[in-house]
């Protein structure tokens, strides 16, 4: 079926963010400020791969407005039914030029062999993202992103993710340096589950409180974060 791993559910008392808090204050703190999240992957594993490649650099309204057209063309999201629609009726969906090639290369290594997504959750993490970003139109950003939504890995950290810099800066009320660090050095604080850190840290901002205007300690009721 190449579904992925059920959805990722998460509240305070969930033993992961349990052991999350345990090993680093301030995250504890933060999950106490969420509380509950949840993720959940949206279908098959190839129907996650060709919505990633449609949504970049566009809106999500976008997105979903050409994703729709693109189903309503070929009567699914899947490799076959790619490849049976020609380039310039993709293109009139509402796909670039780009786009359109990069679908087709996904469809045509996912149904040559070269990609196989029923193993993809045999393999690694860098394993994965080894096989994906060999896809056109793929690169390590999207392929954490699947690693995370779709196979529902639990230690990933997508240190190049602008969000997850912003966020780690606030939380960790970091002075001012490469974006990057800030995250590498949150990181050390999160054995074995960086991926339910990384939610932690993407709710924090879905739920405005990184760009409160207020730090991090403050939004905790003026109580020390540490």
């Amino acid at each position: 079926m190449n579904l992925g791993k059920p959805v990722f559910e998460l509240h305070p008392n969930e033993p992961r963010a349990q052991a999350l808090a345990s090993a680093d204050s301030r995250m504890g703190r933060l999950i106490a400020l969420i509380g509950s999240l949840a993720t959940k992957p949206q279908g098959p594993l190839f129907t996650e791969l060709a919505r990633s490649i449609i949504s970049q650099q566009i809106s999500v309204k976008a997105a979903s407005t050409i994703r729709g057209r693109v189903i309503e063309l070929a009567g699914e999201l899947s490799p076959a039914a790619l490849l049976a629609q020609s380039d310039a009726d993709l293109r009139a969906a509402g796909l670039s030029a780009s786009k359109v090639a990069y679908l087709k290369d996904l469809s045509d290594k996912v149904l040559s062999g070269q990609l196989d997504l029923d193993r993809l959750q045999e393999l690694e993490d860098e394993e994965v993202i080894g096989k994906l970003v060999s896809v056109k139109g793929i690169g390590r950003w999207s392929a954490e992103m699947f690693l995370i939504f779709a196979l529902g890995r639990e230690h990933v950290v997508s240190y190049g993710d602008a969000g997850l810099q912003r966020a780690a800066k606030w939380v960790y009320d970091m002075e001012e340096r490469d974006d990057r660090k800030y995250l590498q050095q949150a990181a050390t604080r999160w054995p074995s589950y960086g991926s339910i850190a990384s939610l932690y840290l993407w709710e924090a901002i879905n739920q405005g409180h990184v760009d409160s205007g207020e730090t991090f300690s403050e939004r905790l009721g003026g109580v020390q974060a540490d």
